[in-house]
């Protein structure tokens, strides 16, 4: 019997928040043939207006299209990567090129482009605003190929479609590669998990419990698992051989990525070129802060230069405590993270791992929240709605002016979810045509250290700030105040969209808020004062290797997109020679970053990633406002909330920024704060 769209599927209906207890996965490809249909009839609409072109009743009436295919793919493409199956794979191998093709429609419709044109050729005075979305309209069309004609137009469907296609065989692939493999030890190897702390035992017990084994130990490949092996474990020969398996992901095998990325490489370049760019990142960069590739490099290779000095000591350091400890034969990639360890408690006369306690999930997310009233008047209520998985927590952000968002909480790894942490949006905040708001959905998705049967999650200092990161981003997309859905929130050029974010991690070394929340999970002491001012130098340690580290993906990214010819080479060869001048360590045969690096061949950083190095040094810049008037000035907040955090994309990124600080940014406060 044939499906009542409206009435049936929930994806379909107009509901305050999801309907996750109700949708299952048959309903997603008929929600987006029905979603996506009625968007083609609304743009057809827009195109046929009797009436003259105007700002309202066409570039307003286009960002108002689509919203049930937005709801729709909002929930879909959040989900699959949060909450993965294979029926959902599946799904999307027939929703992607669904979208696509819409996307194309929408880019390449002639009578809509003939309509924008015409309002942008007219350059009628308009706010700010209203300006700012005219602008990104008639720019997103010209650079989605509404000018091409004929042969060229048709090529760009096809390149499109194909880049979709790769791009999320690519993610599939990783997905699959980092589930696939554990490295299991039986109670009778206890020397293979000789040094790891009680906590990380006790989690790969219960993991190894979850996988079906008798007793032991099991770690996998994410990175709660991963990151304690390699810190803690005395075992050289596992460490390298879990150092091998992380980094050569989707290199070979089953869930090769070594041919995706080339192709992936090629189509972009052929795209850029028939825009009439030379290579992929110009065709990318010529609308961020950063405008060119020369500008891109330029930053890279003055952080190098700074920071190189400073990693070199750094480097020697660790390398002078590991032979004191009887490492022979000098140190390898897979010595780093245990040897600096060491190095870290030593010098810092500190142990990180001694922080956990005063960290409990419960607590961490209770400072978060405190931290948000303080500086922005946000309340955090816990609702009980439908979440797509047990372990999600939902939440009515209100403000003084009443609720302005929802907010859910991810905490875990499982395996059908990605690493790594990442904000999201079920729905985007904008005005409807009659001018009631709409209340942004955000998610915000971890892969922290889960609890045990004896302990509640403890988090590590690191995770303590990526809950700061994220949240961060939540907030530019709970609190944004623009009219348009296209311009809310996140929807910021790259290299802008981790300012908010990386802003927030500086609080994890703030005194006043770790006496928010920070208190022993058993005995309810407060961090001791004496490590607190600990925690900064401790975070600080090797920053210089960790830099160049970030470094190495910034300089691996421009050297993928700047290709000028097809590439048709090693893609292990490539990759060692684009990052010799900021590798520490020689190459390690049979390893590749490229083959696992969603962020740029199965998301959106392509000619990007040098953005968090460039949004560090706009945040270090931004934050020493709350370093000369007070970490929890509102003053300071409520300037970076009028002037940043509310406008989303509804100005001028650089300009937006010179409102908050006075002037544009300098990189003088990150090398300063960290000692460069």
């Amino acid at each position: 019997m044939k499906m009542n769209m409206e009435n049936e599927n929930p994806l379909l209906q107009k509901t305050e928040i999801p309907l996750f207890d109700k949708i299952q996965t048959a309903h997603y490809l008929p929600a987006f043939r029905q979603a996506i249909a009625d968007a083609r009839a609304e743009l057809d609409r827009i195109a046929a207006n009797p009436e003259p072109p105007t700002y309202e009743n066409t570039i307003a009436a286009i960002d108002r299209a689509g919203e049930a295919l937005e709801r729709v793919s909002g929930i879909f493409f959040n989900l699959l990567e949060a909450e993965a199956s294979p029926e959902m794979q599946q799904v999307a191998e027939e929703a992607v090129p669904l979208v696509t093709e819409y996307e194309n429609h929408y880019h390449l419709h002639e009578g809509l482009f003939r309509r924008v044109k015409a309002v942008h050729d007219r350059h009628e005075p308009l706010p700010e605003e209203q300006a700012m979305l005219l602008r990104q309209v008639y720019r997103g069309f010209v650079r989605h190929g509404a000018l091409l004609q004929g042969e060229a137009r048709e090529r760009y469907r096809q390149l499109t479609r194909q880049l979709s296609e790769k791009c999320l065989q690519y993610k599939n692939n990783v997905l699959a590669a980092t589930a696939a493999y554990e490295m299991h030890f039986t109670p009778e190897q206890s020397d293979a998990v000789s040094g790891l702390p009680e906590t990380e035992l006790a989690i790969a017990a219960e993991r190894a419990m979850h996988n079906g084994h008798d007793g032991g130990w099991s770690f996998d490949l994410s990175m709660p698992s991963y990151t304690a092996y390699m810190k803690y474990a005395e075992s050289r020969r596992n460490r390298k051989r879990l150092y091998l398996a992380y980094n050569s992901r989707a290199l070979g095998g089953a869930h090769d990525n070594c041919g995706l990325v080339a192709e992936i490489v090629n189509l972009r370049l052929e795209l850029a070129r028939l825009m009439g760019y030379g290579d992929y990142a110009e065709y990318t960069l010529s609308d961020r802060m950063l405008k060119s590739s020369g500008e891109v490099n330029g930053f890279l290779k003055q952080l190098a230069s700074a920071y190189r000095p400073k990693a070199e000591r750094e480097r020697e350091e660790v390398g002078t405590l590991a032979r004191r400890l009887g490492l022979r034969g000098g140190l390898r990639p897979w010595d780093w993270s245990y040897y600096q360890a060491k190095c870290r408690r030593e010098s810092c006369d500190f142990d990180e791992e001694l922080l956990r306690p005063y960290f409990p999930l419960e607590k961490v997310r209770e400072g978060i929240f405190e931290l948000a009233r303080r500086l922005y008047g946000l309340r955090f209520e816990r609702r009980d709605v439908p979440v797509y998985h047990p372990e999600v927590e939902a939440y009515a952000v209100h403000g003084p002016e009443g609720q302005v968002a929802w907010l859910y909480l991810d905490y875990f790894p499982r395996g059908s979810k990605r690493n790594g942490a990442w904000m999201t949006s079920f729905r985007d905040g904008c005005l409807n045509a009659d001018g009631s708001r709409v209340l942004p959905q955000v998610s915000l998705v971890f892969n922290f250290t889960p609890a045990t049967a004896e302990q509640p999650a403890l988090l590590s200092f690191r995770e303590v700030e990526t809950f700061l990161h994220e949240f961060g981003h939540g907030l530019h997309g709970m609190l944004s105040r623009t009219v348009s859905r296209m311009l809310s929130g996140t929807s910021v050029v790259r290299d802008f969209v981790e300012l908010p974010s990386q802003i927030m991690e500086y609080w994890a070394q703030e005194p006043e808020f770790l006496r928010l929340f920070a208190y022993h999970y058993r005995t309810a002491e407060p961090l001791p004062e004496e490590w607190i001012g600990k925690v900064r130098a401790s975070a600080n340690f090797c920053i210089g290797y960790a830099t160049m580290r970030q470094l190495v993906f910034g300089m691996l990214d421009m050297a993928w997109h700047t290709l000028r010819q097809p590439f048709d080479g090693d893609v292990e060869r490539f990759e060692e020679q684009a990052t010799a001048e900021t590798r520490f360590f020689a190459p390690v045969p049979h390893t590749c970053i490229s083959t696992a690096f969603t962020h740029l061949f199965g998301g959106g950083y392509a000619a990007g990633y040098y953005g968090y190095k460039w949004a560090e040094a706009l945040s270090s810049d931004a934050f020493a406002e709350f370093e000369r008037e007070g970490c929890f000035s509102r003053e300071v907040a409520d300037r970076f909330r009028n002037r940043i955090l509310e406008r989303g994309g509804s100005a001028d990124a650089m300009e937006l920024y010179v409102r908050f600080k006075g002037r544009r940014p300098d990189i003088g406060a990150l090398l300063r704060r960290h000692g460069v």
